[in-house]
């Protein structure tokens, strides 16, 4: 039974278990520093936001556009995450997101799930972060240019390193992967890009404190629940009409001739975001999708109020 990959979720198989464990030990030490710093600044009102962000990205995840080629891509999320909560909030963030769609949904190896929150939740969310910040001065029309150009980068930088991985795995050879992954994620990264700067948009409009430098630590995301719960569902009941070609890394491996490396999940919860009992119906894609926009949005407010009783017994 072999398993077909999702944007850049890679599956167990396509990275050696040598790779495998030095993205895990770099991805360790990134979050415990996250935890940390997280520990520090996390405020009431930033603890609901973090649940909401987190069921918006899972939500958005779903919904596939389509792209040239026959290929399809999704909303990664990192930027946006780390642009609205600060860098160690979003990969938390990120990181309960892509650690959910491998163990609920099978979407992503477990071997090899310290690569996708790497590529996927890290290296997004701190592109994504130092570049906006970088023109914390400058005016809303350039932040949204600059915010959008930080997307588009971090799929990039994201879908750079999956093919490093891929090379040093031995999967396939440095200058062909790159090519490949680099080429058709140009595209993708073209929706991150304008999914981001609409979201951000609609913030500035609506709550433009939560982009303060201050936000992350200080202001309001209770007021945000109802609206971005409503939201996420939102997008969840457009999930069915996803476009059902082939995602990006899905594209390349097929095209490279080594999409049979990948392994299915040891066992099967919700697989390929559909519930069992339900079949292979638009309203089984839609009951799936709300479970776990629910658990992420749980996930990341029991996190979150934990870290910030941690920083609060710290002071």
């Amino acid at each position: 039974m072999h398993y077909s990959p999702v944007a850049l979720h890679i599956p167990d198989g396509f990275l050696s278990l040598v790779v495998s464990l030095i993205c895990w030990a770099i991805t360790a030490v990134v979050l415990a520093m996250a935890v940390s710093r997280t520990n520090r600044s996390l405020g009431e009102k930033q603890v609901p936001l973090m649940g909401i962000m987190a069921a918006f990205i899972f939500a958005a995840q779903m919904l596939n556009f389509p792209v040239a080629g026959g290929t399809s891509g999704h909303l990664l999320g990192g930027a946006l995450a780390a642009i609205v909560l600060g860098p160690w909030a979003g990969m938390l963030v990120m990181t309960a997101v892509i650690a959910v769609q491998a163990l609920l949904f099978q979407d992503g190896g477990l071997i090899v799930m310290g690569a996708n929150i790497l590529n996927m939740g890290l290296i997004t969310a701190m592109i994504g972060y130092g570049l906006y910040r970088s023109v914390s001065n400058a005016s809303r029309t350039t932040k949204l240019v600059v915010a959008g150009v930080a997307a588009w980068l971090s799929v990039m930088a994201g879908a750079l390193a999956t093919a490093l991985q891929l090379w040093l795995s031995g999967t396939s050879d440095l200058q062909t992967v790159t090519i490949a992954m680099l080429g058709v994620h140009a595209l993708i990264g073209v929706g991150e890009a304008l999914i981001t700067v609409a979201a951000l948009t609609f913030i500035m409009q609506t709550r433009p404190d939560l982009l303060d430098e201050t936000s992350a630590s200080a202001q309001g995301g209770r007021g945000w629940v109802i609206p971005g719960i409503a939201l996420s569902v939102a997008v969840v009941l457009l999930s069915p009409l996803a476009s059902a070609h082939p995602d990006g890394l899905e594209r390349v491996a097929k095209n490279m001739g080594f999409l049979e490396l990948g392994q299915s999940a040891p066992y099967s919860i919700i697989p390929d975001y559909t519930v069992p009992f339900l079949g292979t119906t638009a309203l089984s894609t839609i009951v799936a999708g709300i479970i776990g926009a629910l658990v992420v949005l749980g996930l990341s407010i029991l996190a979150g109020r934990s870290l910030q009783k941690k920083s609060q017994v710290s002071k």
